[in-house]
């Protein structure tokens, strides 16, 4: 998200392009702004829009994302589709992905984000060279055109979190005091955890492994995660192991039904 006047912009890292993830990211830019633009000049994704602006018609935007600006206060103003000159300020900048390519392969998803704030930190305070300013010390100025914040009852409905989890010695990962199964291949490492549509994303590195739905329940396991976790602790012996790990999970299931 890059600001008209002082060029000073807030790049993130994301996994998937949810709108759910697009609105927090909106939220997490503007905070880092010091306050809400005025109007704020999209592309037609389908995130924002459900019918892109033509030259012939004015598009229609999703009902979610406008009653997000309509909660934060900013207008909606769609580009003119296959016109890429409308969004130039933003086309340019994104020069930036030809040095992430460099590191393809190289990185994992935490040392990822790492660099994309680095690049973040370093074209902030270096001149711009359409405007021969430098973003960061023209912030302060742009900052008296924004609008207030909106109150952190409205916002907290639209902001994410991304927490780092461990997986423990039962293939299994925490949220909330309930714990969820993965695969035993990642036993021990460490996973990126993402929550929205109550539903858990799990990933490693930039791989999905699993989505859980978010659950009341102490344990959590998915069939084929259980099955191999049993083939695991029960390699040297010889039994159905798909039908004890069916027994199983009918008796977790109902253990924790109530709970």
């Amino acid at each position: 998200l890059l600001l008209s006047s002082s060029r000073f912009r807030v790049y993130r890292l994301s996994l998937s392009k949810t709108q759910d993830i697009l609105c927090s990211f909106i939220d997490d830019a503007f905070e880092t702004f010091g306050g809400v633009p005025e109007e704020l000049l999209t592309d037609n994704m389908k995130t924002v829009m459900d019918q892109p602006r033509t030259a012939y018609s004015k598009g229609k935007v999703n009902p979610r994302f406008a009653q997000f600006a309509s909660d934060y206060g900013f207008k909606v103003r769609p580009c003119i589709a296959a016109r890429p000159q409308t969004k130039a300020k933003v086309e340019a900048p994104m020069k930036l992905l030809d040095e992430i390519y460099a590191y393809n392969g190289l990185l994992d998803y935490h040392e990822l984000n790492q660099l994309v704030h680095k690049l973040n930190e370093r074209i902030n305070h270096a001149v711009h060279p359409g405007t021969g300013r430098i973003p960061v010390m023209y912030l302060q100025k742009e900052k008296a055109h924004l609008s207030p914040l909106p109150r952190n009852v409205i916002r907290k409905p639209y902001q994410m979190t991304h927490t780092t989890v461990k997986v423990n010695s039962s293939c299994m990962i925490t949220y909330r005091s309930n714990q969820y199964s993965v695969p035993p291949k990642y036993l021990g490492k460490r996973l990126v955890l993402q929550v929205y549509d109550n539903y858990l994303y799990v990933y490693y590195n930039t791989e999905l492994i699993v989505i859980h739905p978010i659950s009341a329940k102490k344990l959590n396991y998915t069939h084929d995660h259980y099955v191999a976790i049993s083939k695991q602790t029960f390699k040297e012996q010889t039994m159905d192991i798909e039908k004890i790990a069916k027994e199983n999970l009918t008796q977790i299931g109902a253990m924790f039904k109530n709970e």
